[in-house]
């Protein structure tokens, strides 16, 4: 039997497919050490979404879970990063718990509208998209204060639409028989690249620098800093840019979710 000591020569994707042959407890544990700081980190990153209902320590508890399923079903062949992997998994994690409450504090919800209301009013005043400086001063409010809501109302269209594309997924298998396996199902496969492609359709209809942000934020994994440097804007303003795709988006989808309802429906009588 190896010791602990044995493996700290080893890289990670050594140990995983070390794992994937042997299924050893000892390697499970090692690699579960080596990737917790990922869990901490996203936990880190979303804890806006749990802070009314959960702490942090529950939360890298749950994520340590995901990462121990996840090595389980890890399959190395399709040339995904496990780090990749396992970050998408916990920030579904998190999402799921955020379905599950009411996570949005009313004031954040009316700053998002007070938002809103002051671009909408600014560029139809002036026939023009407003700059960062000149929402902050038509709502009263520091630039500190208007970015802080900013990055509140971003990340809850960004957990919004991803709640959407959930329920979307669960309209998909509502007419599925119960007793057989999803990978059986032709509908399944088909209905989830219709998803694909009516989100895909969606993003086609953004505005070219929406396409830009949802693109290098979600495919390139930037942060809004870095999109920032791309774009030679501000920060705020790209925190804008994503906001408005996300919110057409979050529209084009539920569309498709009606449209759905509207066949099952058809399809029952």
């Amino acid at each position: 039997m190896k010791t602990q000591a044995d493996y700290t020569e080893k890289s990670n994707e050594e140990l995983l497919q070390m794992y994937s042959r042997t299924h050893s407890l000892e390697i499970k544990q090692e690699l579960v050490m080596r990737y917790v700081y990922i869990v901490k980190s996203v936990a880190l990153q979303m804890r806006d979404v749990y802070s009314s209902f959960s702490q942090i320590e529950d939360i890298v508890n749950e994520g340590v879970i995901v990462i121990m399923n996840a090595i389980e079903k890890f399959d190395m062949d399709k040339n995904v990063k496990f780090e990749t992997y396992i970050s998408k998994r916990i920030k579904g994690m998190i999402i799921d718990l955020a379905r599950k409450q009411d996570w949005v504090p009313r004031s954040a919800r009316k700053n998002a509208r007070d938002i809103d209301e002051a671009v909408t009013a600014l560029y139809n005043k002036n026939g023009m998209y407003p700059t960062p400086e000149e929402v902050a001063a038509y709502l009263e409010i520091s630039m500190d204060k208007y970015q802080d809501i900013l990055r509140k109302t971003s990340l809850f269209h960004i957990l919004s639409l991803d709640m959407v594309l959930a329920e979307a997924q669960e309209n998909s298998t509502r007419a599925q028989l119960p007793d057989v396996g999803e990978e059986k199902q032709p509908e399944a496969c088909l209905l989830k690249r219709e998803l694909s492609e009516v989100l895909a359709e969606g993003i086609k209809t953004l505005k070219e620098k929406e396409q830009m942000v949802i693109s290098l934020y979600y495919v390139e994994e930037l942060n809004m800093r870095q999109i920032a440097e791309v774009l030679q804007v501000s920060e705020p303003r790209v925190s804008q840019i994503h906001s408005n795709g996300i919110k057409k988006l979050k529209r084009h989808m539920q569309k498709f979710n009606q449209e759905g309802d509207k066949k099952n429906v058809s399809g029952v009588l």
